[in-house]
């Protein structure tokens, strides 16, 4: 009898965590497909190295977070590591939940079982973002290698990822219950790419227009760089509070939107 099995049973006596449940299926899962969530990674790796290490050598330097030059590396990479938790966090909450939810019918089967759907929505969160935190350690070891982390407050970036992970499985989570069909599905890059390359990722807010600012800093993916450009730099201003408060936001939003929707959804 598998552990998996033993731990639901358990559910039906009253003991162990539910979401518990959820991420560990998820895991036992991707133990066969583990080159699919490995995919996802290389994407901004050669984005940093091709634009940040590639054209950075012929970029003098660029002006950082706190008003001083930096290295024009320097200042992609944290905008990379959060594209990185992103990647991981939006793939898996989007097309993975629509495939659940419209084509494989796994939940159907889970709610078999003394889960609840918010048990489900949260746990799905929760495993999306472990998925982005996957991509975004392996990403800040590379960048720290390559000599772009330059501040010890880069440490601090890790759970910086992690908060991005949240927001964006949280949100990507709730679009996933929307998505009809595969053509819907592809929408998922026509917001992402976009944000990818207009969210101050590759040149400071500055450079842009006036008039085009302020709809970059509504960009949640802005927020993100932002406040792992700061960390990974050095520059600790009250700003970056400005940033977490944000994600803390928009993880509160998309996870009440996404429970509301499973719940409609899933129950009888």
């Amino acid at each position: 009898m598998s552990a998996l099995l033993m731990r639901t049973l358990r559910l039906r006596e009253g003991g162990g965590s539910r979401v518990g449940v959820v991420i560990e299926r998820n895991v036992l899962f991707y133990r066969r497909f583990w080159f699919v969530v490995l995919s996802g990674f290389f994407e901004p790796v050669f984005f940093l190295l091709a634009i940040g290490v590639g054209l950075g050598s012929l970029v003098p330097g660029v002006v950082g977070p706190d008003g001083e030059p930096v290295a024009y590396a320097a200042f992609v990479a944290p905008a990379m590591l959060a594209v990185s938790a992103m990647n991981g966090a939006v793939l898996e909450s989007t097309t993975n939940t629509f495939v659940k939810l419209r084509f494989w019918r796994t939940y159907d089967g889970m709610l078999a079982t003394p889960l609840r759907p918010l048990d489900l929505a949260v746990g799905e969160i929760a495993f999306s973002q472990l998925r982005g935190l996957m991509y975004a350690g392996a990403f800040l070891v590379i960048a720290a290698a390559l000599g772009t982390i330059p501040s010890w407050w880069g440490l601090a970036a890790l759970p910086g990822a992690v908060l991005i992970g949240f927001a964006f499985s949280a949100v990507g989570t709730a679009a996933a219950t929307w998505i009809r069909d595969w053509q819907d599905n592809e929408l998922v890059q026509v917001v992402t790419l976009p944000m990818l390359l207009l969210s101050a990722t590759f040149f400071p807010l500055e450079v842009y227009p006036d008039a085009v600012q302020p709809f970059i800093q509504l960009s949640p993916l802005y927020h993100g760089a932002a406040l792992l450009r700061g960390l990974t730099l050095g520059a600790i201003e009250p700003a970056l509070l400005g940033h977490v408060a944000f994600l803390l936001a928009m993880t509160a939003v998309g996870g009440a939107v996404a429970a509301r929707r499973f719940e409609r959804m899933l129950k009888p």
